[in-house]
């Protein structure tokens, strides 16, 4: 098929080498004419993803028109920030039941509404369809063995998308619960926010687990209360994505989150991660979801303190450790 990827990131790249790989002809197009003249000489994105080289039957270009008119199918892979803006430059030239599958991950904050939303009010005569998962893009560009979720409202445009980008190397699923997969992969950023200020701190393995472990909790008990399915959470897309996300080092998230847990502030963090950091535009945005639901987010909330509010990272730990005395699991012991 003929695929067109906008947004020429290091997942944009990762995706395009990928669908290279399956035989798709692939366009990227970025806005940035210097990264388009580089890519088109170099075949590397050498600052963002070093050491994937693409051959030379991908194309770059900055026309977006001809992006989206030459393509059966549209990668949204430009970061969660942009995808509305970057989505209303698109609407004039989607064809009426063009595949759109986003790959970004976040929550608007004046709005609460979650990516796939934004691209169906923008664009209307789409069909749009989410893909995520624990998948670093340095890992996916070189073909490290990689599971994934597609997920779309109807079966026949998830299956087509899973053959698409499916290969020895890359297995995806499919799942009809695109809320829930936005929800689990926008918010483990900020639980990994967390992990990395944990990291930052000097505390250990034990402190990762527990902020893993009820951070999962945290997600699913808010995505469930917005209609999301339980089992999302416990898999690829929610438990899966925040484990990758909390434990690796390729993970922004969790680089700006070691930077601020020893010392520096978000901005400080973020100029030194050198690309967008997503949790820290999720986090105001879930604490907003939490008071709409009526859902309590105590890693969530602490982590807002953290960024917004100049509360020092080891007083964020302190004040978790601290809360009422809480059962894990149900209600009542019974007599």
């Amino acid at each position: 098929m003929k695929v067109g990827v906008i947004g020429a990131g290091s997942w944009g790249i990762a995706l395009a080498k990928l669908l290279r790989t399956n035989g798709h002809d692939v366009t990227v197009w970025s806005i940035i004419k210097e990264e388009v003249d580089m890519l088109s000489k170099e075949r590397e994105h050498k600052t963002k993803l070093p050491g994937v080289i693409l051959d030379e039957q991908v194309q770059f270009t900055t026309d977006l028109k001809l992006t989206c008119e030459s393509n059966d199918i549209l990668v949204l892979a430009v970061p969660s920030p942009f995808v509305r803006s970057t989505s209303r430059s698109m609407k004039d030239f989607v064809k009426e039941g063009q595949i759109i599958v986003n790959v970004a991950k976040g929550i608007e904050e004046n709005t609460l509404m979650t990516l796939s939303s934004i691209i169906e009010e923008e664009i209307p005569q789409a069909k749009v369809a989410v893909m995520c998962g624990p998948s670093h893009a340095e890992e996916v560009g070189k073909e490290i063995p990689t599971s994934i979720v597609v997920g779309a409202k109807e079966r026949k445009t998830a299956e087509l998308l899973q053959n698409v980008f499916m290969n020895i190397n890359f297995r995806v699923y499919t799942s009809p619960d695109v809320l829930g997969m936005e929800i689990g992969s926008a918010l483990k950023n900020v639980v990994a926010l967390a992990a990395g200020i944990a990291d930052g701190l000097g505390y250990g393995d034990n402190t990762k687990a527990a902020l893993i472990t009820r951070g999962i909790a945290e997600i699913t008990r808010l995505g469930v209360k917005m209609g999301g399915k339980f089992e999302t959470f416990a898999g690829l897309t929610g438990i899966g994505d925040l484990i990758v996300t909390c434990a690796s080092m390729h993970s922004r998230n969790r680089r700006a989150g070691i930077l601020i847990g020893q010392g520096k502030t978000m901005q400080e963090a973020m100029d030194e991660v050198k690309m967008v950091v997503e949790g820290v535009y999720s986090a105001k945005a879930a604490i907003g979801l939490a008071k709409k639901y009526d859902v309590e987010l105590p890693i969530i909330e602490e982590v807002n303190k953290v960024l917004f509010e100049n509360e020092p990272a080891a007083e964020a730990v302190k004040n978790l450790m601290i809360r009422d005395k809480k059962i894990e699991i149900g209600e009542d012991f019974g007599e």
